[in-house]
C-alpha cells in the first residue's frame, strides 16, 4: 500500500498583506512532492485551523511578518488542541526576532525559518520531521 503525500497548509494569518515568501515556500513544497493547500492572505487562526482539520493536514506552515507572531502561533496551537488536532505539526517563518524563537518552540512550534532561509532547508525539515497520518 502506497503512503499518501504529506499535506501542508501554508497560511498567512493576520493583517499582514505580504505573501511573496509564503507563495515561494508553498510552490517549493509542492514541487518537492508535498500536497500543499495555500489559504491566501488575511486568515484568522480559526480559519487556518478549520482548513487544516478539513483538509486532514499533517502540518501547518505560518508566515508572519506583522510582529504578531507570539499571539498568532499560540492561538493556532490552542485551537488545534481544542479541536483534538494537536497531532498537526506547526512550523513557520517570517520576521521573528531571535529572542522570541525559543519561547515559540517551547509552546510547541516545531521549527522557525527567518528571512534568507533556503527553501531546500524547509523542504528538508518537512521531509525529516513531518509524517503523513493515515
Amino acid at each position: 500500500m502506497a503512503e499518501r503525500k504529506i499535506r501542508v497548509v501554508v497560511a498567512k494569518p493576520g493583517l499582514d498583506g505580504h505573501d511573496r515568501g509564503a507563495k515561494i515556500v508553498a510552490r517549493a513544497l509542492r514541487d518537492a512532492g508535498f500536497e500543499v493547500i495555500y489559504t491566501g492572505l488575511h486568515q484568522t487562526p480559526e480559519q487556518i485551523v478549520a482548513t487544516a482539520v478539513q483538509e486532514d493536514a499533517d502540518a501547518v506552515g505560518l508566515s508572519v511578518l506583522s510582529g504578531a507572531h507570539n499571539y498568532l502561533f499560540a492561538r493556532v496551537l490552542e485551537l488545534l488542541r481544542e479541536k483534538g488536532a494537536d497531532d498537526i505539526a506547526v512550523f513557520g517563518g517570517g520576521i521573528i526576532p531571535a529572542e522570541d524563537i525559543k519561547g515559540l518552540k517551547t509552546m510547541g512550534v516545531k521549527e522557525l525559518f527567518t528571512p534568507g532561509t533556503s527553501t531546500q532547508d524547509i523542504i528538508r525539515f518537512v521531509r525529516e520531521n513531518i509524517r503523513a497520518t493515515v
